[in-house]
């Protein structure tokens, strides 16, 4: 059988390479006074409130089970609109907004709308690695321009404009960021934009993690600089709606159409089911929930990363938002005599029996000395895997 070369461009997704070898570690211990903690998978440890639970059953219960249109339920894209009102002061017709099925289609769908056959599309390194296989998946090349924490781990202008080419299609971002957990300063996010836009190029902005913002300076919307930029996002992380697969993307009214023809073809419409509980995301007591799991998100952070710091595992840059911790492993692994941070990944998964993420997924600059936290899962599980770590590295 002939593999495609497009397929085998892709390398692995090393993130669940992980996981698969932690969750074959975790049932040998799993009735043992150790079992696994996992800190490696992004996933909240809260599931969907109580009120999209129930507006999910009744939907089956009442047969709204079929198609919808390919842009999404309109009550849900208008839910959308009415939200980005209240919760950023940012007016987002519904007109605008696309419902698909997770921030990955929404993503495919803007890379297919707009990225040719060689085009360039800048991305900071270290990123979310799934975000650059869609540029490559539709032809494109994903450019991964290599960021400091003096800059948290985000492109700026200056970087932009240097690194333009002949081929620069746009850039992709991603505020806050999958690993960094941090996000761009809306000014310099403004000056970005201002250089793709003389240069006729997209911004399209990943904001998936934007309602985990912590810090209000760090809390505001792409979609107040214009209506040009392409904002992506998600019910998966604030919304604890992971395995739902619902997201939203907004776009230029002019580009609606086109999303539109390649939703039909690609995907239909996202699910029917999972479209009608997501109306119960907007209602008062879900919101509630939901502002009060960030809070312990926050509080999680707020304990870990000065944990960490003092284990020797250095976090550069103070996550302001999601709930990652970029952390620089490099003292530890010399501690421990290995190499790099894919060898502690595996070495305290088998000794500490704490699941965490290599940095080899998120691109190359320094990504060998990181290691990814997630502190998605419980205080409980923090403070065990805290406890775990002092002893590996004492």
């Amino acid at each position: 059988m002939q593999i495609s070369e497009r397929a085998q461009a892709i390398e692995p997704f090393y993130v669940m390479e992980v996981a698969k070898a932690a969750a074959q570690l975790a049932a040998t211990v799993a009735h043992s006074d150790s079992p696994m903690v996992f800190l490696n998978i992004g996933e909240p440890d809260f599931t969907a409130p109580p009120l999209v639970q129930e507006a999910a059953a009744r939907a089956v219960y009442d047969g709204k089970t079929q198609y919808t249109p390919a842009l999404g339920l309109m009550a849900l894209r208008e839910r959308i609109s009415c939200w980005y009102a209240s919760r950023f002061g940012a007016q987002v017709p519904a007109s605008r907004i696309v419902v698909t099925a997770g921030a990955s289609a929404a993503l495919h769908l803007a890379c297919m709308a707009l990225i040719n056959p060689g085009d360039e599309i800048l991305m900071p390194d270290p990123s979310y690695p799934c975000n650059r296989h869609f540029v490559g998946a539709s032809g494109g090349k994903a450019v991964l321009l290599p960021t400091t924490a003096q800059e948290r781990f985000q492109l700026s202008a200056a970087k932009v404009e240097a690194d333009w080419g002949a081929r620069t299609r746009g850039v992709l971002l991603a505020s806050p960021s999958n690993p960094t957990g941090s996000s761009i300063h809306p000014e310099e996010l403004r000056r970005i934009h201002q250089v793709v836009q003389q240069r006729g190029g997209i911004t399209l902005v990943d904001e998936i993690y934007l309602p985990l913002s912590f810090e209000a300076q760090y809390g505001q919307t792409a979609l107040g600089l214009d209506d040009s930029v392409i904002s992506i996002n998600s019910f998966s992380k604030y919304f604890n709606m992971t395995g739902w697969r619902l997201g939203w993307m907004v776009v230029p009214e002019a580009l609606v159409p086109v999303i539109e023809r390649l939703a039909q073809n690609l995907f239909i419409c996202p699910s029917t089911i999972a479209q009608h509980a997501a109306l119960a995301c907007f209602e008062p007591e879900s919101i509630a929930i939901y502002e009060q799991r960030r809070s312990e998100f926050k509080a999680r952070r707020d304990y870990f990363i000065p944990a960490l710091n003092a284990l020797g595992l250095s976090v550069p840059v103070m996550p302001d938002g999601a709930f990652y911790a970029w952390a620089d492993c490099s003292l530890a692994c010399a501690k421990l005599g290995i190499k790099d941070s894919w060898d502690f990944a595996f070495e305290v998964m088998q000794r500490a029996h704490v699941a965490v993420t290599p940095g080899r997924d998120f691109g190359s600059a320094q990504t060998a000395q990181f290691i990814r936290f997630s502190t998605a899962s419980s205080m409980a599980q923090l403070q065990t895997a805290v406890q775990r770590l002092r002893t590996l590295l004492a």
